[in-house]
């Protein structure tokens, strides 16, 4: 008869991951598998982008700009989320890069507009 010892594994990580850390990588996985289900709506998410850059959301941020007291260098920032969409979408990268690219510019638009906006008001 045969006798299976078994040790009892210490239950402590030598990587340490917390609860967050864990949570965003199932997150961005997730993402990541959904966005690979989006890989044929490729020229959908292309003219969303450069669409909703091109007529409204550039436009608005330079005009916020503008009309708030045309700082230069809010100018030259305004600018360079459509560019980053621009190349995005030209080098033919996956959904998977072309959604967050898009996203984080609409982010940079907002906070260039709340900029401009606290500028002007103080």
């Amino acid at each position: 008869m045969k006798a299976v010892i078994q040790h009892q594994h210490s239950s402590y990580n030598t990587y340490h991951t917390d609860a967050s850390t864990t949570f965003l990588t199932a997150l961005w996985q997730r993402f990541v598998a959904w966005a690979d289900t989006q890989e044929e709506r490729r020229f959908f998410w292309a003219a969303i982008s450069l669409a909703g850059h091109g007529t409204f959301f550039t436009i608005a941020t330079m005009a916020t700009v503008i009309l708030t007291g045309n700082v230069f260098g809010l100018l030259a920032a305004a600018l360079f989320p459509m560019v980053l969409v621009v190349i995005v979408n030209l080098a033919a990268l996956p959904i998977r890069y072309v959604i967050p690219a898009f996203i984080l510019s609409l982010i940079a638009d907002l906070v260039i507009i709340a900029i401009a906006i606290a500028l002007w008001l103080n």
